[in-house]
C-alpha cells in the first residue's frame, strides 16, 4: 500500500506546466486511425498474366513448383481454373521442358513451361538446348525477384539473379524481362509469335515476382495485343524454277529430307514431288518425312545413292556436309567426298534464316550450288508445279522406268531387313530386332505413335514397321542430351491422348535414370504411354567409345565397362516404375515372355494409364 500511496502522491504533485500541457492534447476523434497491414488483394498482376496466357492457346503448362512464380501458379490453378493451361506437375525442371519438347512435335505448337528463377533454369537448360537444336517451339517462363529490397533474407537471394536469361540466351531465340503488366502482355504475345516463326525455337519470358504479386492498380489500363502468327517464308519463283530445271534434267536425282515435314501437308507434298519425278528419297528421320513402305523410300541405300546422284535436293538438312562426305574417326581424322565430280547440290532450308555462333549445332559448312533460305514445306507446292510444267512424255517414260527399278530395290531391302531381324530370335538377352518385331505385331492394327528415337535400337522400327502418318514418328532429341527420352515421350503421349492414339516408346535405361520422376508424372496425370525398356545395362555408346580408345592404345577392352555400365547392382526398372504408381513387369529375359507381356501392357494403356516393361536386351 505504501508504494501505491506514494505513486498517487507523485501524480497529484505534478507541476502546473505539465497539467496545462496535458489539457492541450489532440481530442481522440481528431487523431489518425490506427494502421493495419493489408494481407489480401482481390486481383493481382498474376491474374492478368493468366488472362494473357489464355489467349495463346496453351493446353498445358509443365513445372516443378518454385516460390519465384508462386503468384502465377496460384492464379493459374484458382483464377484460371487449372484449365487451358492445365498444370502438369513434374519432379525436375529438365523433365518439364523435355515434356514440352515432345508435346510440340506432335501438336506443332508450343507448350508452356514454368521454371524457378536461376536454379530451375539451370536444371531446365539441357532440355531447352535440345529443343533449340531440334528447332522446336517452346515457351518458357522463369520467375525471378528483381528488386533487391523486396527479396526475403536468405535463400531468396540465392534464387534471384540480375539477368536470368543470360543462362540460356545462347540457345533461345528471344527473351525479355517485362517491367510492367502492359509490357508483359506485349512481350508474352511477341514471344509466342517469335517461337512459331520459322525456324521455330524456344523463347523465354522472365516474370518478376513483385509484378506477379502486387495488386492491379484501380486505374490500370491493361490491353492484350492480338496474336498474328507469321506465315512460313516461301522460296522465290526464279530460284524454284531453277531447281525444277535441274531436277527434271537429272538422270539420277536424289531427295534427302531432314526436318522437311512440319505438318501432315508436308508429308503429302514430299510424296507428290517424289512421285512426279519418280526420284528416290532418303529420310534422315529428324521428323516423319516420308512413308517407310513407299517404293521410293530408299533410306537403307543412302550412301550408294549419294555416290551416284547427279542432282541432290536437301530439304531442311541439319548436316548437309556430313550427308555427302564420309568421315573416319581414327588416330588421324580424315574425310572424303562421296559425290560425283559434277554433282549439283541444292538446299532449301529455313535454317539459313537464323544462325548463332557459340553452340556449334550448325555443323560443318556445306558447299552447295543453289541455296534457298525458305521453309521447305511451304516451298514444295510451287516446286511441284514447276516440275510438272517441264516434264515431257519422253521424260515421263524415263521417270517410270526409274521408279520401277527403285520399287524393286525397295522390296529387296524390305525382305533383307525381315531376314536379318530373325538372327538371334531366341537369344537372351533379347535382340533389339525381336523387341521391335513383337511390338509391331501388336500395334500395327491400332492408331499408334512411336514417340521415341530409334537409333539405339539399330533403327529396327523404321526398317520393319509401316510409317505413313505424320504423328507416327517424332525423331530424336536434337542436341542428343541424355534425359530427353522419357519426358519427351510422355509429352508426346500427352498430346496424343485426346486423339485416342496408342503411344509407344523404346526407352533407354541410362536415359531414364537421369530423372525417373517423370514416371510419377505419367501416373499422376494418367498419361497413357507404353514404355518398353531397352535395358542393356550400360551407356552402350560410351562403352563403345572407351573400347575404341583402348584399341587405339593397344590396351585391350576388358576394362572398358568401368564407368560405362549400370550393373552391380542391376537396376530393376519394374520396381522403380511400380514405386511411382506405374503398371510394370520385368525384368523380362526370356524372349517367349515378351509378346504376352506386351499384350497385357497395351491393355493397361488402352484404359488410359501408363505401363512399363523392363526388357533385358542385347546392346544394339
Amino acid at each position: 500500500m505504501t508504494g501505491l500511496v506514494a505513486g498517487n502522491a507523485l501524480a497529484e504533485a505534478k507541476p502546473p506546466g505539465r497539467a496545462q500541457s496535458a489539457s492541450k492534447r489532440t481530442p481522440p476523434e481528431e487523431r489518425d486511425p490506427p494502421s493495419a497491414e493489408v494481407l489480401t488483394v482481390d486481383r493481382s498482376g498474376s491474374d492478368f498474366m493468366v488472362d494473357v496466357l489464355k489467349t495463346l492457346d496453351f493446353e498445358y503448362i509443365a513445372s516443378n513448383p518454385g516460390s519465384s512464380f508462386r503468384g502465377l501458379q496460384e492464379s493459374l490453378i484458382n483464377y484460371g481454373g487449372n484449365v487451358a493451361p492445365e498444370f502438369i506437375t513434374c519432379c525436375h525442371e529438365e523433365s518439364a521442358a523435355a515434356l514440352a519438347h515432345g508435346y510440340s512435335k506432335i501438336e506443332g505448337k508450343p507448350m508452356a513451361v514454368l521454371v524457378h528463377s536461376d536454379v530451375g533454369l539451370q536444371h531446365a537448360s539441357m532440355a531447352i538446348f535440345n529443343a533449340y537444336c531440334d528447332r522446336v517451339p517452346m515457351y518458357v517462363i522463369a520467375g525471378n525477384t528483381i528488386d533487391a529490397t523486396q527479396r526475403r533474407p536468405g535463400v531468396e537471394w540465392d534464387h534471384s539473379v540480375e539477368d536470368a536469361a543470360a543462362l540460356v540466351r545462347d540457345f533461345v531465340k528471344w527473351d525479355d524481362l517485362p517491367v510492367s503488366l502492359p509490357h508483359f502482355a506485349e512481350s508474352a504475345v511477341r514471344a509466342y509469335k517469335i517461337a512459331m516463326t520459322t525456324p521455330m525455337m524456344p523463347v523465354l519470358i522472365v516474370a518478376d515476382a513483385s509484378l506477379q504479386e502486387d495488386p492491379i492498380a484501380p486505374d490500370a489500363k491493361l490491353h492484350i495485343p492480338k496474336l498474328a502468327v507469321a506465315m512460313p517464308p516461301q522460296g522465290d519463283s526464279a530460284s524454284v524454277a531453277e531447281v525444277a530445271k535441274l531436277l527434271v534434267a537429272a538422270e539420277n536425282p536424289l531427295i534427302i529430307a531432314g526436318r522437311a515435314a512440319r505438318t501432315p501437308a508436308g508429308l503429302a507434298r514430299l510424296i507428290e514431288l517424289a512421285e512426279v519425278l519418280q526420284a528416290p528419297v532418303i529420310d534422315q528421320g529428324a521428323r516423319m518425312n516420308f512413308p517407310s513402305r513407299h517404293p521410293l523410300n530408299q533410306t537403307e541405300a543412302g550412301r550408294a545413292l549419294v555416290s551416284g546422284a547427279d542432282v541432290i535436293l536437301g530439304l531442311e538438312l541439319t548436316d548437309f556436309w556430313g550427308t555427302v562426305h564420309s568421315f573416319r574417326d581414327q588416330l588421324h581424322r580424315t574425310s572424303k567426298s562421296l559425290l560425283l565430280k559434277n554433282a549439283k547440290l541444292i538446299s532449301i532450308s529455313a535454317g539459313d534464316l537464323y544462325v548463332k555462333g557459340n553452340y556449334q549445332d550448325i555443323q560443318r559448312y556445306p558447299e552447295v550450288d543453289l541455296t534457298i533460305a525458305a521453309d521447305a514445306e511451304t516451298t514444295l507446292p510451287p516446286l511441284i508445279e514447276a516440275v510438272k510444267s517441264l516434264i515431257t512424255n519422253d521424260r515421263k517414260r524415263t521417270f517410270q522406268d526409274r521408279g520401277s527399278k527403285l520399287a524393286d530395290d525397295h522390296q529387296k531391302a524390305w525382305d533383307r531387313a525381315r531376314s536379318e531381324a530373325a538372327y538371334g530370335w531366341d537369344s537372351s538377352p533379347i535382340s533389339t530386332a525381336r523387341v521391335s518385331s513383337e511390338l509391331w505385331a501388336q500395334i500395327k492394327s491400332e492408331d499408334w505413335s512411336l514417340v521415341s528415337s530409334v537409333n539405339s535400337a539399330s533403327r529396327w522400327p523404321l526398317r520393319l514397321w509401316s510409317f505413313d502418318k505424320h504423328y507416327q514418328y517424332i525423331g530424336g532429341a536434337g542436341g542428343e542430351g541424355q534425359g530427353y527420352g522419357a519426358p519427351a515421350s510422355a509429352g508426346a503421349a500427352l498430346a496424343n491422348r485426346k486423339h485416342g492414339r496408342i503411344s509407344v516408346s523404346i526407352q533407354g535405361d541410362g536415359d531414364l535414370m537421369y530423372a525417373p520422376g517423370i514416371l510419377w508424372t505419367m501416373a499422376h496425370h494418367r498419361i497413357p504411354l507404353l514404355s518398353v525398356m531397352q535395358n542393356n545395362r550400360a551407356y552402350h555408346q560410351e562403352l563403345m567409345h572407351v573400347q575404341r580408345m583402348a584399341c587405339r592404345h593397344n590396351r585391350g577392352i576388358d576394362r572398358a565397362t568401368i564407368g560405362t555400365t549400370l550393373q552391380d547392382p542391376n537396376i530393376d526398372y519394374a520396381k522403380v516404375a511400380q514405386g511411382m504408381g506405374v503398371y510394370a513387369e520385368g525384368p523380362i529375359t526370356d524372349p517367349k515372355d515378351l509378346g504376352p507381356a506386351i499384350s497385357r501392357a497395351i491393355a493397361v494403356v488402352k484404359r488410359g494409364e501408363p505401363a512399363l516393361l523392363d526388357v533385358v536386351t542385347e546392346p544394339r
